[in-house]
């Protein structure tokens, strides 16, 4: 590190005082030494270029009008500029995910007026996790959306895992239209160790033992319920004989 420093220190120096000497002798300067160079390029920090990454939006078309704005009966009337100020070109971004929220909506709902069923709130959930997913992939670093995100996931899966189970014709045409790829949960396998061989192993050990102990006296109690089964049918044969007919 020591020597770095004075090369550049050396470097810096000589062309300097060329430069201090052909001002002083009336030139017009000296060029920059290619030392000069190297060492600004050291400095310089190295700008990241951000990646064009694609986006679940790009399918709305920028002449297409805003949500409150597509309705209007007198939208067809107005100017170009004023059109174009009201389309989805000068939109912001939530007003484009409201957009996309609808149109998904549009293809899971049962009815026009269906705001509330199983398959629209997948929809609008799935609009909010992958406008979470595309944010994340340019500020990889938010642990809060990263949160929210991982939320909405599980929540989304919990509610295509009841449509699975009650109707699962309704599950495979939300997942279809959607472009959902649901997968099954995996089962539950205990990390087998020593330790729980041996914890095992005494367990069954000490529940032979135990039943071993009870052996005996449970062989009293079933000749004993033998027995007043025995007595008890005995019985009733001898008043069934004894009853004149």
């Amino acid at each position: 590190m020591l020597a770095l420093r004075t090369v550049l220190g050396r470097c810096l120096a000589g062309p300097a005082r060329g430069v201090v000497a052909g001002l002083g002798s009336g030139g017009g300067g000296a060029a920059c030494s290619p030392f000069i160079q190297t060492a600004r390029c050291y400095a310089r920090p190295v700008r990241k270029r951000k990646k064009d990454i694609p986006s679940h939006l790009d399918d709305l078309p920028p002449t297409m009008l805003k949500k409150d704005y597509a309705n209007v009966p007198i939208i067809d009337s107005v100017d170009d500029v004023v059109r174009r100020l009201l389309s989805l070109e000068m939109a912001s971004q939530k007003e484009k995910v409201k957009i996309k929220t609808q149109q998904l909506v549009e293809k899971v709902r049962r009815s026009p007026n269906d705001n509330g069923s199983f398959e629209v709130q997948v929809a609008m959930l799935t609009a909010k996790i992958r406008t979470y997913e595309e944010h994340l992939q340019q500020h990889p670093k938010d642990k809060s959306n990263r949160r929210r995100m991982l939320m909405d996931i599980d929540r989304r899966k919990k509610l295509l895992t009841y449509l699975r189970r009650v109707r699962y014709d309704t599950f495979e045409n939300t997942c279809k239209q959607l472009n959902i790829k649901y997968t099954l949960p995996a089962p539950y396998r205990r990390r087998i160790t020593k330790r729980w061989l041996v914890k095992k192993a005494f367990c069954l050990k000490v529940f032979q033992e135990v039943q071993k102990l009870k052996a005996p006296e449970k062989l009293k109690q079933r000749r004993e319920q033998r027995a007043r089964a025995r007595a008890a049918k005995e019985e009733k044969q001898a008043q069934c004989e004894g009853t004149p007919v």
